[in-house]
């Protein structure tokens, strides 16, 4: 029996050890793939210059259904039904408020804010809000067509002229289409980012959901840079005195 088990044992280790020396391999090759020469920085001067550090203006952020009502996306009825069970509840607290940020779409309406970063097949995104990251890939990759579940999904952009427009899919089901309101697992987010003066930029975002919408949802928002700010550390779990009991009700803990 002993060495039955080693001889079982042996094809499996070889394995393991056969993966575990490739993939640095495979991971340089990657990495060599995606740096950028002379040349994409070149391109990339002459797109829009989004870096720097946003936030949303003054009514800056509005919603709007198409045959929906205004103050809200159309609902399908089991999706409707869901949200009333889930307001009914009466809960106090959210998932924001324990620390868990709300993903996408909603991260990209928190009162904090982001800053724009462009460097060559990417942009990035740095959210003050709960020090969140997001990554928009512009280097030509084609959307997964089995994503794993993700906070933000996996977003994909191209450059339209002036507009840099993204397809984001894949999104971990605790985020919310909007509150109290689950989204189905074939949500998809197209937006639009466009520089409508120097230092303003308007996002045009479209929410389609099959299982939660019966129309596609898209709202507008408009975002002011400011040349001299920097993003804040934003640390939610530091000092969290915040509890929930049995009942939803929530609470704050005085005694630390």
């Amino acid at each position: 029996m002993r060495s039955t088990s080693i001889c079982v044992l042996a094809p499996v280790a070889a394995v393991l050890m056969m993966l575990l020396t490739e993939r640095p391999a495979t991971a340089q090759t990657a990495a060599a793939k995606t740096a950028p020469t002379a040349a994409d920085w070149s391109a990339l001067a002459k797109l829009p210059d989004f870096n720097g550090v946003w936030e949303i203006g003054p009514g800056g952020g509005r919603g709007r259904g198409r045959g929906a009502a205004p103050q809200g996306p159309s609902l399908t009825p089991a999706a409707a039904a869901k949200r009333k069970e889930l307001q009914s509840l009466g809960r106090e607290d959210n998932q924001t408020a324990n620390c868990v940020p709300p993903g996408m779409p909603g991260i990209m309406g928190q009162p904090y804010p982001m800053e724009f970063l462009l460097t060559p097949g990417k942009v990035t995104i740095v959210i003050e809000a709960y020090t969140q990251v997001r990554h928009i890939y512009t280097d030509g990759r084609p959307l997964p067509s089995d994503p794993d579940p993700k906070f933000f999904g996996t977003s994909v952009g191209k450059w339209e002229g002036d507009t840099l427009v993204v397809e984001t899919v894949g999104f971990s089901p605790q985020t919310q289409l909007t509150a109290n309101t689950p989204h189905g697992d074939k949500m998809r987010i197209s937006e639009r980012f466009r520089l409508t003066a120097p230092d303003v930029m308007t996002i045009e975002t479209t929410v389609t959901d099959p299982e939660a919408l019966t129309a596609p949802w898209t709202s507008s928002r408009t975002l002011v840079r400011h040349r001299d700010w920097t993003v804040s550390e934003y640390i939610c779990e530091e000092n969290n005195r915040n509890y929930v009991d049995s009942s939803g009700k929530a609470g704050v803990k005085l005694d630390k």
